[in-house]
Order: structure tokens, then C-alpha cells, then sequence
């Protein structure tokens, strides 16, 4: 499965960047764009494992309880 490269506006409003078959380079990718950001910019920027588009936006729309404080990874 691909690894899909997002701008994360508020509200929830995504828009698709890039696609990429390695993590390694998605990561790559989103660290470069996360570093160009200035505090004007209304986005954030999030690597998305998926199928397709349709399913990243998907997931990144549910909404996912924290994690109880002291719990391990």
C-alpha cells in the first residue's frame, strides 16, 4: 500500500499532496514541507498509510480516543 502525503487544514479540509510507494521517502517529504511552514500557514502536514486517497481522508476523518496516560506504546 502506498503512503500518501496531506496538508491537514482546519476543519478537517485535506488536500492530497504526493504519493509514495516508501515510508522513507514520505518521511522525508513531510519533514521538508513541515519545515517550510510559517506560523501564517492554516495547515499541518500528515503521512497517511492507505489504500487509496479515499481511504486515507477516511481515516484521518474518525474521530480516535486518547490513549489513558502511563500506558506503554
Amino acid at each position: 500500500m502506498p503512503y500518501f502525503l496531506y496538508r491537514v487544514h482546519s476543519g478537517k479540509k485535506f488536500q492530497l499532496m504526493a504519493r509514495f510507494d516508501s515510508y522513507r521517502e514520505a518521511r522525508d517529504e513531510a519533514r521538508e514541507q513541515r519545515k517550510r511552514l510559517t506560523p501564517e500557514d492554516d495547515y499541518s502536514v500528515k503521512v497517511m498509510f492507505a489504500k487509496d486517497p479515499e481511504e486515507a481522508e477516511k481515516l484521518m476523518s474518525e474521530e480516535r480516543e486518547p490513549r489513558p496516560l502511563g500506558e506503554d506504546a
